[in-house]
């Protein structure tokens, strides 16, 4: 599959914002017609095919790709980045697995989009570990959630919560909103010194259209009951520990679950890495049989 439908280059806000709205003219793929063109691909390497699959799907990125605009990158090289990584899931989506394919590109593209950034960020030394990388991603949405608004510095009650919630050390946190804090730039601003389009030219339409809307409801309860089943794979305390680990809004931390259920914070987590495990190949298990 050629690159050459990743973004090409986008040097004036004129030719971005036309690339956004030329992506919507590309129609959503009904479930039956995404099946057939992923298989001729798959099965017959039909480069048509695969490239149907992939403009189907452009909207998608640059949903995804506006969502890190915060970090002070081009919004076209963020939108390139995750156009490598919706062509990655393509390539290697598996249509008799019963997953649409928005489901299994999202994570290429936010996995693409991500490394991406922690590139970019490596001049400032950005750490690499899980935990670090965790803290990097998340720490914005926690500051909101906290009420912390601007680029100062954090209450200390903040940075308690946030390395608590994040199981990182108070200094990391310290430390990370030093480096991410800058001036939000105006949504007014110039994309280009020599041009009339302002960024707020790029703030596309991005309600669903009826038929998003019917297919995203249909995906979400279809996601929804194979959790619900592959969860029953689980006993009473990894359902539990599972859950308030992975799937509640604000996650307990494993001191907390430690607790509760009298044992280390090492196996709280050891169960909750076995419950994943069990949940995932079940869940695996059903969408193939389904």
């Amino acid at each position: 599959m050629s690159t050459a439908l990743a973004l090409r280059s986008t040097d004036s806000g004129e030719s971005l914002s036309r690339y956004i709205n030329d992506t919507h003219r590309y129609p959503v793929l009904s479930p039956e017609d995404e099946f057939m063109l992923a298989k001729a691909w798959t099965e017959h390497a039909d480069l048509k095919a695969a490239q149907r699959l992939v403009t189907s799907h452009l909207r998608l990125v640059v949903k995804i790709a506006s969502g890190y605009r915060g970090y002070g990158l081009p919004l076209s090289d963020l939108i390139a980045e995750g156009n490598l990584g919706l062509m990655t899931a393509v390539k290697k989506f598996e249509p008799d697995r019963g997953f649409r394919l928005s489901t299994y590109a999202m994570w290429w593209i936010k996995a693409s989009i991500q490394d991406y950034i922690l590139r970019s960020w490596s001049l400032v030394k950005i750490g690499t570990t899980a935990a670090q990388k965790k803290l990097f991603f998340s720490l914005g949405r926690l500051k909101r959630k906290l009420g912390e608004i601007g680029g100062g510095d954090l209450q200390p009650e903040s940075v308690t919560r946030i390395a608590n919630d994040l199981e990182v050390g108070e200094h990391e946190v310290i430390a990370m909103n030093q480096r991410l804090s800058s001036p939000v730039a105006s949504l007014n601003a110039p994309i280009a010194a020599d041009g009339d389009a302002e960024w707020q030219d790029l703030l596309a339409d991005e309600r669903p259209s009826v038929e998003d809307s019917l297919i995203e409801r249909g995906e979400k309860g279809r996601r929804s009951a194979l959790l619900t089943s592959a969860l029953a794979v689980l006993n009473d305390r990894e359902r539990d520990i599972l859950i308030s680990r992975r799937l509640l809004e604000t996650p307990l931390t494993l001191e907390d679950l430690a607790v509760r259920y009298g044992v280390s914070r090492e196996r709280i987590r050891q169960i909750e890495e076995r419950a994943f495990d069990k949940v995932a190949k079940q869940t695996l298990q059903l969408a193939a049989a389904a």
